[in-house]
């Protein structure tokens, strides 16, 4: 018998089908989550509803062949690609005799796992402590024994109570922190908006291949993998381009279909910067089925930042895996449209340089425009004092 490694979870994954239409991208979506988070699949439970079970999610027989699959492969954990209630997580843990999560802690972890820098590991605390306060009697289950009688009666309120202004004060402590940070930030951009450098922000679903992209056109070195959430931290470099000069180009955070609330709102100072650029670049996995549904998915996060009236360029990457040809497209007008490019091969970058150099030329032709306009002498429409007098 084999021993498998002490930091290797082994895994069990629950899928049940609402109907939706993109239930193989959902599946494909949990597999590389899991993944990235560290865990091996070792069984996936799929099941039809018309919808979710009040108490267990999934419903009593589901339940029981989740149990089954989870000690016949020994399972450490059981992902739910769902949103579970605390009462469900609960009631599933007592079921199933081991950790349940769900889609939210899932991405949470993988957060927690990828967060760098201070601000960022601020950021995913923050979210992670706000997601335990909706469930924190799931860490005082040992404290259900507690129902009465002699020797029985314990602290249990009282503890809970505890724990929960305890973590109030963590949580404060924590906003109070990144407000601080996010003041700082934002003196640091007003510096930055000052000049006439077109501001560019790279946006896109998670592992669309942005940071592969803003390395290949900054060589900055950004750390960059096949994995969800490989970059959390922003990045900002001077891209210097012939044409135009020095544009600012930023790396974010990937985004992904129902991402948590409470990440959106922990990293609202990183996102910040998304909703003051002068340009996104929308980078797209061309080659991804679901590419349509996670352009849509990042738009809807983009609206909830105030990012939504931003100008986009698409960029639609990944070329070595879709077969298209490199390219620029415009719409009737001339305007940019979209660029297709192979951030990995390089094809097409060139493209998109060109695409970026036209849109700093005339970022910088229309400031000067402004300029011009704010020191031209005022027509003044009336008579002076010294007209038609005696």
């Amino acid at each position: 018998m084999h021993e498998r490694p002490s930091a290797e979870e082994r895994a069990i994954i629950v899928q049940l089908d609402f109907g939706r239409e993109d239930l193989g991208e959902q599946l494909e979506e949990v597999r590389l989550l899991t993944r990235s988070a560290g865990a091996t699949i070792c069984a996936e439970v799929h099941g039809r509803r018309h919808s979710p079970d009040a108490a267990t999610y999934a419903g009593k027989g589901k339940v029981q062949e989740v149990a089954a699959e989870a000690q016949a492969h020994e399972a450490d954990l059981v992902i739910f690609n769902h949103e579970l209630s605390a009462g469900q997580e609960r009631n599933l843990e007592r079921a199933l005799q081991c950790r349940v999560i769900d889609r939210t802690s899932l991405i949470l972890d993988i957060f927690a796992q990828r967060a760098q820098s201070s601000e960022g590991k601020l950021q995913v605390e923050l979210a992670q402590l706000e997601h335990l306060a909706t469930r924190l009697v799931r860490g005082w289950t040992h404290l259900e024994r507690q129902k009465g009688g002699i020797g029985l009666r314990g602290p249990g309120e009282t503890q809970l109570e505890t724990d929960r202004r305890l973590l109030g004060i963590r949580v404060r402590l924590l906003k109070e922190r990144l407000a601080r940070l996010e003041r700082q930030r934002g003196v640091q951009r007003k510096a930055r908006g000052r000049g006439d450098l077109l501001n560019v922000s790279l946006v896109g679903y998670t592992n669309a291949g942005k940071s592969t992209l803003f390395n290949a056109l900054t060589h900055a070195g950004v750390y960059a993998a096949d994995q969800l959430f490989a970059t959390l931290d922003t990045t900002t470099r001077k891209l210097w381009l012939p044409e135009a000069g020095h544009i600012v180009l930023s790396d974010t955070v990937g985004f992904i279909r129902d991402l948590p609330h409470t990440l959106v709102a922990a990293f609202h100072a990183t996102l910040e910067a998304t909703a003051e650029a002068d340009l996104l670049l929308h980078v797209v996995d061309s080659a991804s089925p679901a590419r349509d549904d996670q352009i849509a998915d990042v738009n809807k996060v983009l609206a909830e930042i105030g990012a939504a009236d931003v100008p986009q360029l698409r960029v639609l990457n990944k070329l070595d895996l879709s077969g298209l040809p490199p390219a620029v497209e415009r719409d009737e007008h001339g305007t940019i449209l979209r660029v297709r490019v192979s951030a990995r091969c390089g094809d097409g970058l060139s493209l998109l340089r060109d695409a970026l150099a036209e849109m700093a030329v005339a970022k910088t032709r229309k400031a000067r425009e402004r300029a011009a306009a704010a020191t031209a002498p005022q027509d003044i429409d009336r008579v002076s004092d010294g007209d038609g007098s005696a």
